[in-house]
This record gives structure tokens, sequence and C-alpha cells, in this order.
């Protein structure tokens, strides 16, 4: 990466990037940015403006995140103009309810954890997450930052394009596979008019500015040890749930230290495990061993196919929380095992197997502000609106994140009662020789850490501004040899791949290939350079 805004790129960028000196917030929507900006205009930092716009997001993007969900932020927290700091992560992802065993899956007739109802609900973190990071380093008072986002959901807005398509397809997977009471507000509080809004529509839930205000003024301790804490304890009991009060009040988020590997000269910092954050560092270390490639180089990107497939092979095997792993982070970055893994990509596409380490969709928004403040903050509820359960009368979709356990008591990842699931959302961040360069993201899934090695290879060896980073056509690896990949490839290149052994698998809608937001700060200069996905309705807001 020769300097944070490098632009030199064989793809025309869909727009340019944005610029900005005294702030700058990136969203998947622009009431959501706007709402970070004016926060920064309001005198509060990059935290606040994080906050702010996360709830807006549970407003305006119900269909990848809600107060019913999990997050996760890594914090960078300036302690000059020349990008000095200290890196902080944040894990406000929940754990299984402590009568949620294995066995009680079993019993109720289940061979896989489902996907829908009360079985994968697991404990919200995003209020919490709010709350603590307001706590520790927000300026302004925690009721002015949730404000904007009550008013949205009390006065209501206008839905955009993207959502709205996403909200109808989630109605037409709801209205086949749910049923009973646990899941009837579902439609009581997304289908007021008896379906999803369409895109230029207007939308209200009040339901859910309660729910916020209540959050607000307690600084979420409605949430977790208040009066919302007893209506979903009394629901879920009603309704055949496992989630109790005691849950709820027991729960607190944890600060974690950030782990990182080193990529060219830069370094990609991630949220320790149960986060996948690890697939996305193992990934950039077995490329690392190789000379940097053009993007349209066939050996290249088969490299790139091939160290993705064996980092989430190992991933898929080992990952759980921390607690709960078999192997460590330590061994599975070691320089060893990094080599013996990258010695199996060879000039063939392969079908990995977790090797042997020694014993032992979803929203994304980035911020930052006039000091070299910057955050790196996702939240989710997992699968689109999550469970289908919605709390009565609070607007209040839960989580269905406890669908990535195993049942399997050989497996790392296997339930266990109090235990964190395997997690798929992750924030990234970039520094250069411990300086802060900012925050990155990709949402969506399993795509999140394959977009995270891609937007850090466009940037660090095609030279990328963040902007045509993420204009930049995407690939996904789907399992075994097929991997799908956007039809902006050039065909030549999804030919030679497939004359590797590549199952291609060439995709027109490119709403499964993640949506992202990138802010890099020059250290120089203290300008700030941003990028905002071009596939879904994502702005950038500046002060």
């Amino acid at each position: 990466m020769r300097t944070p805004f490098s632009d030199s790129t064989p793809y025309p960028s869909r727009r340019s990037p944005m610029y900005a000196r005294d702030g700058m917030v990136a969203a998947s929507q622009p009431h959501a940015s706007q709402i970070g900006r004016d926060i920064l205009a309001q005198g509060g930092n990059a935290v606040d403006a994080a906050i702010a716009t996360a709830a807006a997001l549970t407003v305006v993007e119900p269909t990848g995140c809600g107060i019913g969900g999990d997050a996760f932020a890594l914090v960078w927290i300036a302690e000059d103009e020349q990008g000095n700091g200290e890196l902080h992560g944040l894990d406000a992802s929940g754990a299984a309810p402590a009568s949620l065993s294995r066995e009680a899956v079993r019993e109720a007739g289940h061979e896989k954890m489902p996907l829908y109802g009360w079985t994968p609900v697991t404990v919200p973190g995003t209020p919490a997450a709010w709350a603590e990071l307001s706590r520790r380093f927000g300026k302004l008072d925690f009721a002015t930052l949730l404000a904007p986002a009550i008013r949205l959901a009390d006065e209501g807005f206008v839905v955009s394009p993207m959502i709205a398509s996403l909200w109808a397809r989630d109605e037409a997977v709801f209205r086949r596979n749910l049923s009973g009471e646990a899941t009837r507000g579902w439609f009581d509080t997304f289908t007021p008019k008896g379906r999803a809004p369409r895109a230029g529509t207007w939308h209200r839930c009040v339901d859910q500015a309660r729910t916020l205000a209540a959050i607000a003024e307690t600084q979420a301790e409605s949430f977790y040890r208040g009066e919302l804490a007893e209506r979903i304890d009394a629901f879920s009991r009603q309704t055949g749930g496992y989630l109790r009060g005691s849950d709820l009040a027991t729960y607190r988020p944890e600060w974690v230290t950030p782990i990182s590997a080193r990529y060219r000269d830069v370094e990609l910092w991630e949220i320790p495990p149960s986060g996948q954050g690890l697939v996305a560092l193992m990934a950039l270390r077995l490329l690392d061993g190789y000379p940097p490639a053009l993007r349209d180089d066939p050996e290249g990107l088969h490299r790139q196919l091939e160290a993705m497939k064996l980092a989430f092979t190992d991933g898929q095997a080992y990952i759980t929380e921390s607690r709960h792993m078999r192997q460590r982070v330590e061994d599975l970055l070691s320089d060893a095992y990094i080599e013996k893994r990258r010695a199996l990509i060879g000039e063939q596409a392969i079908d990995p197997i977790p090797g042997q380490p020694a014993a032992g969709g979803t929203v994304y928004l980035a911020t930052a502000d006039r000091d070299g403040n910057m955050v790196s903050f996702i939240q989710s509820n997992y699968h689109g609106f999550g469970s289908g359960v919605v709390v009565p009368g609070t607007g209040i979709a839960m989580q269905n994140r406890g669908h990535g356990f195993s049942l399997d008591p050989d497996h790392d990842n296997c339930l266990a009662p109090g235990k964190k699931t395997f997690h798929t959302i992750i924030p990234g961040f970039l520094t250069r020789n411990g300086k802060a360069l900012g925050p990155l993201g990709v949402m969506g899934g399993f795509m999140q850490p394959q977009g995270h090695v891609q937007v850090v290879t466009n940037m660090v060896d095609a030279g990328l501004n963040p902007q045509a980073a993420l204009d930049a056509p995407r690939w996904q690896w789907m399992g075994g040899r097929t991997i799908g990949i956007e039809h902006a490839y050039p065909a030549s290149l999804v030919r030679a791949m497939a004359e590797r052994g590549h199952l291609m698998k060439v995709e027109h809608d490119s709403r499964g290939f993640g949506r992202g937001q990138v802010i890099l700060r020059d250290p120089e200069t203290g300008i700030y350079c941003g990028g905002t996905e071009p596939r879904t309705d994502a702005n950038i807001a500046v002060l």
C-alpha cells in the first residue's frame, strides 16, 4: 500500500471516494450515516457517532440488525495527530441460555440447530454494547445518542430500495416457515399493512421507539435487569422459550485484546474467537508468502481461492468461544503451521480438510472524528431479521445466532449452556507500523472474512483507494471446490479458474457478496478517505 489513497485500478470505480478532515461516517443507510455526522457536529466523538448510527440502523435496516442482536467493536483512541494511539476490542456477543443444552434440543426433535423460533435465540448483546462504549469512551449523554433513532422509529422513515427487497424476501421465507404464538409478533411488527413495505413507502415502529427510549433512559439496564427484561422473560416462558431473566441479568459485554496478522506493510486487526476474524488473518498469512499479484492474474486469484478455502476449513473446525477451543489462536497463526498449510496450495483446486496444529447478513459502520479517533462497529441479528421471535409490544426482534452451534459432542463448537457460538460478524482495522490507518468491514455472514481479504489485497497489492476496493467484483468460497463469482469478473479469468479445477458459479445477483465500508486516515495530513458499498443503499456523511 503506497499511500492510504492510492488508485491504480484496472476496474473503473462506480463512484469517487469521499475525503474529509474533521469527521466521517460510513454506513449502509443514508439516514443512519447522516445521524452519525450530526452527532459529530454536536461535539460528539467517533464513539458517540458509532452508537447513534448503530441505533438508527436497527430502525432503518431491520433486515440486518436489531435490538435483539449481537455487536462487536474495534475502537482506536488517538494519542496524537501522527496516528499513534491504542486499539480496544469489545465483544458484545451473547451466550446460550442456561437451560439450553444439546440434549434439550435433541429431545425437542431436532437433529441440528433450527434457524427459527426460540431454540436458536442467544442472549442479545447489542444494547449493552452501546451503553458500554458510551460509558468508557463517549463524550455526549447516552440519551442524546439514541434520540435520533427514537425519533425515526416514532415518526417513521422512507424505506430504501435494497432494504425493501430484503424485507420482501424475508417475509416470503417467514410466511413459509413461521407459525405459532412465538413468531406471530414478527408479522404484526414488520408487516403492519399485511405485507413488507415497498421502496419509497413510509414505515413506523412505535413499539421500537418506546423500547429505544427505555434503553436510553436506563443506559440499557431496562433490557437486562428491568422492565424490558421482565417482558422478554415472560414471553419466553409463555411460548416455550429457553431464555430467562437470569440469563439477561448476568450478561456483561467483554473488553478483549484484538488479534492481528501482518500482510505486506500493514497489520489487519480482528476480534478474537468466537469471531471468525481469525479466518481472514490465516488467509492473509498464507498469501503473504507469495509476491503481490495483479487482480487479473490467474495465478494470484487461484492462490487467493485456495488460501481462503484452507483458512475457512480450519476456522469452521476449530473456532468457538476461546475457552472451549482445542487449538490456540497463536498455533493456527504460527509460521510453522502456516507454512505447512501453504505447501498444500498447488496448481489445481483442492477439496480442503482441517489441518492439525500443535495440540493443545448484519450491518457494518465506520466512524472517524477530527481528533483521529476511529471506530469499526458491526451488529447483527444473524440471519436477516433473526429468529422470527418478536416480543409483543416492544419491536425487539430476537437474533438466531445459536443456529451456528453444532450438536456433535466432539465438535469444538458443540452447544453447551452458557457458551458462545462461532460468530460470523467481524469488524476489521488496519494499522501500519503501529499507527492507525482505519476501520474496514464487509457484512454478510460467511462472506465477511472473504470480504476482508479481498478489500485488503485490493488496497495493498492493487493500490486501490477505499471506494475502488469496494467497487471491485468479488468472489466467495461456497464449499468444496465451488466458487461463486460476480459477473463483472472477466470471462477469461473465470475460464482460467475452471481449468484449474474450481467449480465456478457466475452470479448476477450481488446481494450475496457482502456490503462494506472503509475509512482510511493519512497519518501525515490527518485527512480521511472513505469508501462505501455500491451493492446497497450506502452513504458517507462528512463533517
